[in-house]
């Protein structure tokens, strides 16, 4: 998802700074990537008022912890899924979220949006998927749905924070329907609005 959202970030002109603990797969791409795009340090302040956290659902909470004051300011996009190991559920026991838990940890100023996580990679890379957000920032919310019409997507608004337990929950359905129903990871859910 990293190199998904960061390949459509630059081509939507957006500046990219890719950072992780591995600095040989940071650089390496960030080089892929291209123009646009640079490799951040581990722990370092990041650049951009935006920060996607392309990281598996259990290591987000602690790393948004890790970063701690350096995402003051920032506005945090969780887009990670808590499936339970046989994909039939979400591994959240209670009506909470990544992005809930997320927001307990992050310091003052700092906003989470839940977004991207219903969307299958390959989708990402060559299609044209409409983007479910949610958070309970209106300026955190209007960043994330700029950067989502800059990388040519529509987003959509589905309210609250809260709501990103349920954002989960389509995440969730979306594995099992392509597991199931579709036989195939070609296709997002999205919204088709008719008039009279």
């Amino acid at each position: 998802m990293a190199r998904a959202i960061g390949a459509r970030a630059v081509a939507g002109g957006n500046a990219v700074e890719v950072m992780g603990r591995d600095q040989s797969k940071v650089e390496a791409l960030a080089t892929a990537l291209g123009d646009g795009a640079t490799a951040g340090k581990w722990g370092a302040i990041p650049a951009g008022d935006v920060v996607i956290t392309a990281l598996p659902n259990a290591s987000v909470v602690p790393v948004v912890t890790e970063y701690g004051e350096a995402l003051a300011g920032k506005v945090v996009v969780d887009i990670s899924n808590p499936f339970n190991a046989t994909l039939d559920g979400l591994a959240n026991s209670a009506e909470t979220s990544v992005a809930q838990e997320a927001a307990k940890v992050v310091p003052a100023g700092a906003s989470v949006v839940k977004a991207f996580n219903t969307i299958f990679r390959n989708v990402l890379e060559t299609g044209q998927p409409n983007v479910f957000l949610a958070g309970d920032g209106a300026d955190a919310k209007a960043k994330v749905a700029a950067f989502i019409e800059s990388i040519g997507l529509r987003p959509l608004d589905v309210g609250g924070l809260n709501m990103a337990h349920w954002l989960e929950g389509l995440g969730l359905l979306t594995v099992t329907l392509a597991n199931n129903g579709m036989d195939h990871w070609d296709f997002a859910f999205g919204v088709d609005e008719f008039t009279a």
